[in-house]
């Protein structure tokens, strides 16, 4: 999805609450959606969550290539 341009997340509401919706696999189709609780605890955890991608990614490319 590199190659592509990457959709935008939508804002919305969740019984009377703010909710972000984010494309998964570059579809709309089962976006992944969350509150503010949920997005202050991703950034508090930012750079762990980035690590734990880039170890469990390069492995996935690993067993591919």
């Amino acid at each position: 999805m590199a190659d592509e341009e990457k959709k935008g997340a939508k804002i919305g509401e969740f019984k009377g609450n703010p909710v972000i919706s984010l494309p998964v696999g570059g579809s709309d189709r089962y976006p992944f959606t969350f509150g503010l609780s949920k997005a202050k605890a991703i950034l508090e955890y930012i750079d762990d969550i980035r690590k734990f991608v880039e170890e469990h990614d390069s492995k996935k490319e690993e067993s591919n290539g």
